[in-house]
This record gives structure tokens, sequence and C-alpha cells, in this order.
């Protein structure tokens, strides 16, 4: 594998790992920060109060977007393992150094 493929290979893991956690990170964000205003407005400080719609909310994005996610994460296997397979284009044939006669 050549050093191009291999730079495009690591590029192409972490543009689909940042595209898989995103509704996770993104959704629980939005939850975090309704429950801390809402926190902050009834003066309730509990720490439960924000893990367990966390929680449910990711369980949620895994159910409506895990067959997307899946998909995703498998064409990115299968590319990979092919493109693993490729034999690496060398840039000179290998010289062989003919006997004395």
């Amino acid at each position: 594998m050549s050093e191009d493929a291999l730079l495009d290979l690591w590029r192409t893991s972490i543009t689909t790992a940042a595209e898989v956690a995103a509704p996770f990170v993104l959704v629980g964000l939005a939850v975090g920060l309704i429950i801390a205003l809402l926190q902050t407005a009834t003066q309730l400080q509990e720490s439960a109060l924000t893990f367990v719609p966390k929680l449910g909310v990711a369980l949620v994005v895994l159910a409506l977007g895990g067959h997307w996610m899946l998909d995703k994460l498998g064409h990115f296997t299968v590319d990979a393992f092919e493109s693993s397979a490729k034999p690496s284009v060398l840039a000179e044939p290998p010289t062989t150094i003919a006997p004395p006669p």
C-alpha cells in the first residue's frame, strides 16, 4: 500500500468516525444544554437529571439512525479491506543482478 493510499484511508476513517459520532454528540449537546438551563432556572443540581435524558436520547438516536450508521461503517470496512488488498505500484521495477559468466 502506497503512502498516498494510506493517507487517503486515514482521512476517510477520520471522516467516517466523525459522521457516525456526530448525531450522538449534537443531540447530547442539545439535551445537555436544555437540562442545564432547566437546572439553573429551578436551582436543582442533581447529576442523574443530566445523565438519564442523555442516555435516553442516545438510545433514540441509535434506534433511528443505527441502520444508517452500520451501513456507513460496513461500506468503510469493505472499502478499507479492498484498498489494502490491491498491490502497490512500484516506482521502478526491481533490478536483478545477473551471475557472472
